[in-house]
């Protein structure tokens, strides 16, 4: 444990770890978009350009810590950089974009915003291992937790959306609370079944937290993403048990099933909701995804520019919103929005990614499930679930998106010393310095 080699002027040592484990739980709390949104939120929940100017001020203390630990561990930082190639080409392509982007300001204003983000996310996978991320995420998202109950009880009119009764707590919208307690969930089942934490009474707490705030936001999104990490928990945890064809078999044989599910809910699912009496429309997404697949097939190669498609200034958005007669901010589906942000070329790439670091991530849970993989690897297909009616990839200063990509660094960055040669069984590798 390195310390900082200064005293204050009391004589006080300040350890440099502890600044690392607080510095990382506040600004993961910071990119929630908890408290201060809502606080600056009109009382129909809508924030206006001035206040979300005022609230960009508040990332700026994540991007400092950010650079201040990446340049305290730079050469851990260039190592990481090194083994990520493909996800570094990911982030230039934002950048790139502004060459054919609808609205260049935007577009480079938002991939700044991109880049500076994520450099916590190479901070998080340098200086924690698996295990201690997951102490970190259950700390900073329980506060989120603990404080929307808290508020909820303290203040019921605030702590509901307005007119409704589901409940918001210490967000803007009950999607977000959704969002959060489903991440909750998955953490603290992740910290009861670690015999290793020795945290369980604590987490069988975050667990009953993160399901009241689940049920209580009513967010369908959340509630399918946490039944999904509930099945992929089994998933990963008996992937290591089997070897050699019979993995092979057992991978196969699964993946066909979720394939033949999805099929089964595209073709079954709006007749249900209309038995159900609920909205077939899925809250509005069915018609909206029909118009927005239209302009992805007329821009399919490079698509309109990164997140430029969903402003004013675009006219094709214009034509949507005229039609389903409401302003959505997203495609609300995080595939189809880099479809629109990148077109083929770029979310090619993406893609790549992405079954690369499921790669890698499985391996790294078959090789050695001790070490604290196995939520991380639940993360990863729990936040591809709930992009397929949020939009949640390469959003810059959102706290799931950093842990996505987080998993994705750490996984690149852990597993040459776990597959090269000299590796012992049981024997937690770092590439990262001695915490």
């Amino acid at each position: 444990m390195r310390a900082l080699g200064l005293r204050a002027s009391s004589g006080l040592a300040v350890n440099w770890r502890t600044v690392e484990w607080w510095g990382a739980a506040i600004a993961l709390f910071l990119q929630t978009g908890a408290i201060f949104p809502l606080m600056m939120a009109a009382p129909d929940g809508t924030i206006d350009d001035d206040a979300k100017a005022k609230l960009r001020f508040l990332s700026l203390p994540v991007y400092a810590f950010a650079c201040l630990i990446l340049s305290r561990n730079f050469r851990q930082f260039l190592v990481a950089l090194a083994r990520n190639l493909q996800f570094n080409l990911l982030l230039a392509v934002p950048f790139i974009s502004v060459l054919w982007s609808v609205s260049p300001s935007t577009t480079l204003r938002r991939a700044i915003g991109l880049l500076f983000s994520l450099l916590l996310a190479y901070a998080l996978a340098i200086r924690f291992t698996p295990r201690q991320l997951l102490l970190l995420v259950l700390a900073a998202i329980g506060t989120c937790g603990i404080l929307s109950l808290a508020l909820l009880c303290l203040s019921p009119g605030l702590a509901r959306m307005p007119g409704e009764d589901a409940v918001r707590g210490i967000f803007v919208h009950k999607n977000s609370l959704g969002w959060y307690a489903g991440i909750l969930v998955m953490v603290a089942t992740a910290a009861v079944i670690d015999r290793v934490l020795g945290m369980r009474r604590i987490a069988f707490v975050s667990l009953i937290v993160g399901l009241i705030c689940l049920v209580g936001s009513g967010s369908m999104t959340a509630t399918i993403a946490a039944v999904a990490a509930g099945v992929l928990f089994w998933f990963y945890s008996t992937l290591p048990k089997s070897h050699g064809i019979s993995r092979t078999v057992f991978v196969l044989v699964f993946v066909e099933i979720i394939v033949l599910l999805l099929f089964a809910l595209e073709e079954f699912l709006v007749p249900v909701l209309e038995a159900l009496g609920k909205d077939a429309t899925l809250t509005g997404r069915v018609p909206l995804w029909r118009l927005v697949d239209q302009e992805i097939a007329r821009h399919l190669l490079l698509g309109f520019g990164y997140q430029a498609f969903w402003t004013e200034a675009n006219p094709e958005a214009w034509a949507i919103w005229s039609q389903i007669h409401w302003m959505a901010p997203h495609a609300h589906n995080g595939f189809r929005d880099t479809l629109l942000s990148f077109g083929i070329v770029g979310t090619s790439l993406f893609a790549f990614v992405l079954i690369r670091a499921l790669y890698q991530g499985a391996r790294l849970q078959c090789r050695a499930p001790q070490d604290g993989w196995l939520w991380l690897n639940v993360l990863m297909v729990m936040v591809m679930v709930m992009n397929l009616t949020e939009s949640i990839f390469l959003i810059q200063n959102d706290a799931i998106f950093i842990l996505f990509c987080t998993a994705i660094i750490m996984f690149s960055l852990h597993t040459p010393a776990y597959f090269g040669a000299g590796h012992r069984p049981g024997c937690q590798h770092q590439a990262v310095a001695e915490p």
